[in-house]
């Protein structure tokens, strides 16, 4: 499918390219993306995140999100929930890009 830990640098690496040109867009995003009240722990919104990346169909979502998920803890079956909720909600896409992000685990697993 990808390379997704190459992918993941490369893609890290345009948006500092983007962040340069203009600091306030990516500042804008980092201060939406820490915007929480505390209630869930790290794992649980990267597992929600991996949900959602998988429905909006976002590879650089589903790449930063899966190395998170993967960091925090999140075994294959946690994340398969996850993902069955996106399925659920989404069909057949969700389970063609629910397929992707276990490529991904794979990848990052072996990295």
């Amino acid at each position: 499918m990808l390379n997704w830990v190459e992918y993941r640098k490369e893609l890290l690496g345009r948006i500092g390219e983007i962040g340069r040109i203009t600091p306030d867009t990516v500042k804008g995003y980092k201060t939406l993306s820490a915007a929480t009240t505390g209630s869930l722990d790290a794992k649980t919104r990267e597992l929600i995140a991996l949900a959602v990346a998988v429905t909006a169909r976002c590879d650089g979502c589903i790449t930063v999100h899966t190395a998170e998920a993967v960091k925090h803890g999140a075994t294959h079956e946690e994340i398969a929930d996850a993902l069955s909720v996106a399925i659920s909600l989404n069909a057949g896409a969700a389970l063609v890009y629910s397929a992707r992000v276990m490529d991904a685990v794979q990848a990052y697993e072996k990295a």
